[in-house]
């Protein structure tokens, strides 16, 4: 068993200001998929520029967070955030879920690209690589707010928790999914996206990995103690929202090889 790291989820106090490194985690996701965008514009459109650039991760990010934070309350929690509303705006309590963050993506990006003369495929295209920086960050995030952790288990990895109360070792869920929808995923998305590839192609790889990814991994996750399992004992929330990203991934990348021939991709 390993020793879980004790880190004070609080990164910075001063006086009643507290930073948490849930919330930099944030902005380290943000930061880095800007950075990296930022390397595959002039690939993606010439006459973009950085400010342009800034807009569109600035809507992006606004879709995952307030997407992110809707989606968990509708989600998962519903009944806890109607009889307690001002729970919502504590996010740094975590709290935050992938799929309602997706949304709130995916309609960011719709209403992007309408004023900029971009489709959404385009976008989402250009979009989808720098996605698994956030993942992996607010994964991290999750492990030093020792929340979200796995089942009990004998593995030599396995961890104890402190927010545990039954003090058992468990899986250190996060750190898995830090490794497939992190690392992982980045590095399929990003060796896919190097070669030419017709639209829709990147965004049905990145729904397909990630929805395979998270649907394998809630097999050893905990699940959200007011919802419990949905059936069979075993099907948990993110398995049942992760089964139409597979199976639209594979449907976009289907449809995209189909309807048109591969297009130039950005490096």
């Amino acid at each position: 068993m390993l020793p879980y790291p004790q880190i004070d989820p609080v990164a910075i106090a001063l006086g009643p200001l507290q930073i948490h490194w849930y919330g930099l985690m944030y902005l380290i996701g943000i930061g880095g998929a800007w950075l990296l965008a930022s390397r595959r514009l002039q690939a993606f459109d010439p006459h973009w520029n950085k400010e342009k650039l800034s807009d569109l991760v600035f809507w992006v990010a606004m879709g995952v967070i307030l997407g992110g934070r809707l989606g968990y309350v509708l989600f998962y929690d519903l009944e806890a955030y109607l009889a307690q509303p001002s729970l919502i705006l504590q996010v740094w309590k975590g709290g935050m879920s992938f799929h309602g963050g997706f949304i709130g993506v995916m309609l960011a990006t719709w209403w992007f690209g309408s004023r900029n003369d971009k489709s959404f495929f385009q976008l989402m295209d250009f979009i989808a690589p720098l996605v698994p920086i956030g993942l992996g960050a607010g994964r991290i995030g999750n492990f030093i707010n020792a929340e979200l952790w796995g089942k009990a288990t004998d593995v030599p990895w396995a961890m104890v928790f402190p927010t545990d109360p039954q003090q058992l070792a468990r899986h250190p869920s996060q750190l898995y999914q830090f490794a497939l929808e992190g690392v992982a995923l980045f590095a399929i998305l990003w060796f896919y996206s190097r070669k030419p590839r017709p639209t829709m192609a990147v965004s049905g790889m990145f729904a397909l990995s990630y929805g395979v990814f998270r649907f394998i991994v809630e097999f050893v996750r905990v699940p959200d103690a007011q919802l419990g399992y949905l059936a069979w004992g075993w099907l948990t929330m993110g398995q049942v929202l992760s089964l139409p990203m597979i199976l639209g991934g594979i449907g976009l990348i289907a449809w995209a090889y189909r309807r048109q021939p591969a297009q130039g991709a950005a490096q």
